[in-house]
């Protein structure tokens, strides 16, 4: 879906509503529909409860707002309304898994701490103390 020019907001849709269920609604009130989306959560693929349609003429847009706007499907009320540009966020920073290891405490060889960049492994047990803190990757 490319021009927001002839894309239509639909919201409060039903979580089971898909984008077939979708777009037989609105031919059947004789919009020609040539796309739909349903958004989904990327992670449980599961409805957010709002998608767009796109349609071939900025004419269709102001017809399929009247025709369906308040009408009921899949038991809910719809708000259709004309998509607005999608707004600019500035990219996201951060993420993770860069965790630090603990290290050696007053040792330079592997007997303290161990771990290193994989997740830690506490430090060692001071000077002298051949039993270094526990790592799964060996000492």
């Amino acid at each position: 879906m490319s021009d927001a020019a002839n894309k239509v907001y639909v919201g409060n849709l039903s979580y089971e509503v898909t984008e077939e269920q979708l777009n037989n609604f609105f031919e059947e009130k004789g919009i020609t529909v040539t796309a739909v989306t349903v958004v989904k959560d990327r992670y449980t693929d599961r409805s957010k409860g709002f998608g767009f349609i796109e349609l071939s003429s900025s004419e269709d847009v102001q017809k399929a707002i009247d025709a369906a706007n308040g009408q009921e499907l899949g038991g809910r009320t719809l708000n259709v309304s004309q998509a607005r540009a999608k707004e600019s966020r500035p990219p996201r920073s951060g993420g993770g898994y860069s965790r630090g290891g603990g290290g050696g405490r007053g040792r330079s060889d592997s007997r303290g701490g161990g771990g290193g960049n994989r997740g830690g492994g506490g430090g060692g047990r001071g000077r002298g103390d051949s039993r270094g803190g526990y790592s799964p990757y060996g000492r």
